[in-house]
């Protein structure tokens, strides 16, 4: 008889998932090059003068103010329904949680943290660079501008640079930052591209940011991603380490035998002893209990502990036989007190009641 067993779907996806038991060797780390080099100075040019261009009121203003005025939500009114949700893709929240776990199941099939970490990292730049800009800048919005013409700088608001399009441009780029072979590098890198400007282009639409306020955007977020490779020693450390510090705790518990959540059996406690009180035992008692004391039963084993109870307690002794008590036996019905036939009435002129 055949006996071939028979997986379920989900079995043989995880079956196939468990292909890969070890990291594969031909992931390339980026390298800070010169090419990298001149990109990361020229971008960093770009954002001062961006910033300088906006310090000073300059024909940049004065375009932010043209564009705020024409209204693009106006002119293409059947493209907001669709654009109110497209802008999601920017939003820190949201597109963190997609990346995040398509990141971490690629550490998992490839049996690396860098994925994850690379991601932390970017982040953790983007939040710090960009956060600071906006808060020491404080420029306000289209919406909350109060002088015609001016740059609306520190008035207490939030928006420059842009932080839906620098999220966009780090979040889907790192994607292609991680990519393991290079054609899968550039189709990411014209998506996460298209993402980005789209990004940037609708926050414009809706009114919600400067011209401005894209375009540095663009700049902090390539920044971000041109200067990863100087954290990709911090981002081995801390994998070593990470790992290191797992492969530690899996051997000592191997080590001890322990388990997490095992339960601890309770160990064996030495049998207890019952017995009458000394002015109630007779000899044979005595020596019964004289002899578990003594020196031979405490080289067999601990000398069980000895109860002294009343006479009408005597349960059981477990030294060299079994002593019990003068208890009468039990009755068929479970009870110790004699049969109704042998008991004695105490007033015998008393009759029972017989009758319906």
């Amino acid at each position: 008889m055949r006996t071939d067993q028979i997986f379920t779907r989900l079995e043989r996806v995880f079956a196939r998932l468990d292909r890969e038991p070890e990291r594969p060797t031909h992931l390339q780390v980026p390298q800070m090059s010169r090419h990298r080099v001149v990109l990361f100075g020229a971008t960093l040019a770009f954002y001062l003068a961006i910033v300088v261009a906006v310090l000073t009121t300059s024909q940049l203003v004065r375009l932010d103010w043209q564009v705020m005025f024409f209204r693009p939500y106006e002119q293409w009114p059947q493209l907001h329904a669709f654009l109110d949700y497209f802008v999601v893709l920017g939003q820190r929240g949201p597109t963190a949680v997609m990346v995040a776990a398509w990141l971490g199941w690629r550490s998992w099939r490839q049996h690396t943290l860098r994925p994850l970490l690379a991601l932390g990292v970017a982040l953790l730049l983007l939040n710090v660079t960009v956060g600071a800009v906006k808060l020491g800048l404080g420029r306000l919005g289209p919406h909350y501008a109060t002088q015609i013409g001016s740059a609306e700088l520190f008035g207490g608001g939030d928006i420059f640079p842009s932080g839906h399009t620098a999220n966009a441009v780090v979040t889907w780029g790192i994607l292609a930052y991680l990519a393991s072979t290079a054609r899968t590098r550039r189709n990411l890198s014209v998506l996460s591209a298209v993402v980005a400007l789209g990004v940037g282009a609708t926050t414009v639409y809706l009114g919600t940011h400067w011209l401005s306020d894209v375009l540095l955007g663009w700049a902090a977020g390539l920044l971000i991603l041109l200067a990863l490779p100087w954290f990709e020693p911090l981002i081995t450390r801390t994998e070593a380490l990470v790992l290191s510090r797992r492969d530690a705790l899996v051997a000592r518990m191997r080590a001890t035998g322990a388990s997490p959540g095992a339960p601890v059996l309770p160990t064996s406690a030495p049998p207890v002893v019952y017995v009458r009180r000394p002015s109630t035992l007779s000899t044979e008692e005595v020596a019964v209990v004289a002899a578990g004391s003594s020196g031979t039963s405490r080289a067999a084993g601990p000398r069980p502990g000895v109860h002294i109870v009343s006479r009408s307690h005597l349960v059981r002794a477990d030294l060299r036989g079994e002593v019990r008590g003068e208890r009468p036996p039990l009755t068929a019905a479970g009870g110790r007190r004699p049969a109704h036939g042998e008991r004695t009435a105490r007033n015998p002129s008393v009759r029972p009641v017989t009758g319906s």
